[in-house]
């Protein structure tokens, strides 16, 4: 029975991959076995479901209506069969297992000293971090790829994902350390318009949010550089030649730029962790959580 088990579950884990990618060779080589395999395993599922899962119209590949239909309850099936193990990991007290972290941009030098510490703790645990913009990370979130999720995506809670505030942190005028306005404790959001800038890219949701910002208060920004990665944004604003505007959690780490309070009620973000609605919380995600609210919170 166990046996017959474990093959229903490997079928089924054959048969998402193989709806993934609708290429049975392309699949085969994903999950390291033959081609013949793949279909034979593919085979013997449609024949116990009693239904055809797939239309093989010469070398293409196509799900049948039965088969979209069947997807989501197998892909539940996978994921409730992994949440199971990932309790059983749990009982070993953080002594094994794997955490899969995504974090946008803004984020990351926050994530840095939260890293340190918990790997100090729990050397054995795996951590996986991904980078990257907010929306694409929330859909690999919701295809159960990440444990959560670190970004200023407003707060939400529905039937694919929960998210909760971890901390505010206030948009602010990133100037270099000698620059005349670090002296300044704040400046008015329309001062900004006639500062040479660098500004993250239009994937960021801080650049979406900004931009908002700019229009509403009709402010023109002297845009000079997009760029995508944080860290090499921040080194060429303390070269004294730009600005930038970010949040204060962007800054985490940095000595040679500094942040000048941009006046307005509406200034601040809320810093958020975004977890699938239907999974189990690993442990050490939950561990981890409270280690970057307390960083947030510094």
């Amino acid at each position: 029975m166990t046996y017959l088990r474990l093959m229903e579950l490997r079928q089924l884990r054959y048969f998402v991959k193989t709806a993934e990618i609708l290429n049975f060779t392309e699949a085969a080589s994903m999950l390291y076995i033959s081609q013949s395999t793949l279909s034979q395993q593919v085979k013997q599922l449609e024949e116990e479901l009693n239904t055809p899962l797939f239309d093989r119209i010469g070398k293409k590949v196509m799900l049948t209506e039965a088969g979209k239909l069947f997807l989501p309850y197998a892909r539940q099936s996978i994921q409730n069969a992994e949440d199971g193990q990932h309790l059983l990991q749990d009982l070993q007290e953080l002594e094994t297992g794997e955490l899969a972290i995504g974090v946008t941009y803004g984020l990351q030098a926050l994530l840095t000293p939260a890293l340190m510490e918990f790997s100090a703790r729990y050397p054995r645990i795996k951590i996986i971090v991904a980078s990257g913009p907010s929306l694409d990370l929330l859909e690999k979130l919701r295809q159960v790829q990440l444990d959560f999720v670190l970004s200023f995506t407003p707060a939400q809670k529905n039937d694919v994902l929960i998210s909760q505030t971890l901390f505010e942190s206030r948009l602010s005028l990133i100037v270099p350390v000698n620059d005349p306005l670090s002296a300044r404790k704040s400046v008015d959001i329309k001062e900004v318009e006639s500062l040479p800038l660098l500004m993250p890219s239009k994937a960021f949701n801080t650049r979406s949010f900004l931009d908002k910002m700019f229009e509403k208060n009709k402010i023109y920004p002297d845009i000079r550089m997009e760029l995508s990665d944080i860290s090499i944004l921040l080194q060429l604003v303390a070269t004294g030649r730009w600005y930038t505007v970010l949040t204060t959690a962007s800054l985490v780490g940095q000595t040679a730029v500094q942040a000048v309070t941009i006046t307005g009620k509406e200034m601040s973000r809320q810093a958020t962790i975004s977890w699938p609605a239907n999974a189990y919380r690993k442990k050490a995600a939950m561990v981890f959580a409270e280690m970057l609210q307390q960083f947030g919170g510094e």
